[in-house]
């Protein structure tokens, strides 16, 4: 495995004591696959961790620690984002702004309350109907817990192949990024009629998302028993059933500044490095800026998140 941080992983510090060196190759034997199960080591800052045991406890999950599982997990280019990272926070670019805050909630609330109104005033016609659907659409939302669930691995890796849960329908319906294809091709496996999945792509992803993500949704908050969040989708769900603009609107909003970029299996990138490579920004414009939820500023997005959030040493090390 490439070293990332130093080639010399596990060498002590000058001193009376003398810690045990490791090799990449052995790191790289802990990955918590195959033959190694549950067995997970990372590195950072040159030092071996055993997260055999810890990567349940982690407050991120266990799934975002595991994909650095015999990987290097240390906090990468660390002078320049740490630089960036004070820049941006003495500009006051970090603070929250409860009165956006607010007005975001508000008028989606709003939004959804007019979608019902619509349909109360002026009847279930067509006109009023897709009326409705478009409103609420655009009012739509979905459980916190699960969100962070998904969100955090997709920072940790982000479009990485099998470790990035927004690609996890791949290759099963669509084929992303080149090198996947490719290897498809080869192993002449053809679930689909990848050569036309430009023309389907529109109208079988958002289709899929529908039924795939409520799916996804039902099972974690099952498995994690979040019974207060269960009730409250399964009430969301009896509103929205003939409102499918939704999966639309998200597909789009959440992967257009990211399938456009490289897709592979997990290249072990520096963090700064894996964020920029793996998104774009979308043209600013009044219009992007509001259906989006500025989320067309992928870039800032994805650089900004903080890295600290994953690795907590003092976790590590208790």
């Amino acid at each position: 495995m490439p070293p990332q941080s130093d080639a010399n992983v596990g060498q002590p510090e000058p001193g009376p004591d003398v810690g045990q060196l490791f090799t990449w190759e052995e790191i790289g034997l802990h990955t918590g696959k195959g033959n190694s199960k549950e067995d997970k080591w990372l590195v950072i800052n040159r030092k071996v961790y055993d997260i055999s045991r810890f990567h349940w406890l982690h407050p991120g999950g266990t799934r975002v620690i595991s994909h650095y599982a015999g990987q290097d997990a240390t906090e990468m280019l660390i002078n320049d984002f740490h630089e960036l990272h004070a820049t941006i926070k003495k500009m006051g670019f970090l603070k929250s702004n409860y009165s956006f805050f607010i007005f975001m909630f508000l008028h989606a609330f709003l939004l959804d309350i007019a979608a019902w109104l619509t349909i109360w005033y002026f009847g279930k016609s067509w006109v009023p109907f897709l009326t409705a659907v478009a409103l609420f659409t655009i009012a739509q939302g979905g459980p916190a817990s699960q969100w962070n669930h998904m969100h955090n691995q997709h920072h940790a890796k982000p479009n990485c192949f099998r470790k990035d849960p927004d690609l996890n329908m791949h290759p099963l319906l669509f084929t992303l990024g080149k090198p996947l294809s490719m290897e498809l091709g080869k192993k002449k496996k053809k679930y689909m009629p990848y050569q036309y999945q430009h023309k389907y792509f529109c109208f079988l992803a958002p289709l899929t998302f529908t039924i795939y993500v409520q799916l996804l949704i039902f099972r974690y908050t099952i498995q994690r028993k979040k019974w207060i969040e269960l009730a409250f989708i399964l009430i969301y769900n009896v509103r929205v059933c003939l409102m499918f603009l939704e999966s639309n609107w998200f597909l789009w909003v959440s992967q257009m500044n990211h399938i456009p970029m490289s897709i592979d299996y997990d290249q072990n990138l520096d963090w700064v490095s894996a964020q920029l490579s793996a998104t774009c920004n979308v043209d600013q414009s009044w219009f992007n800026d509001w259906y989006t939820g500025h989320l067309n500023f992928q870039i800032e997005h994805q650089s900004l998140k903080e890295s600290g959030e994953y690795w907590q040493d003092a976790y590590l090390q208790g």
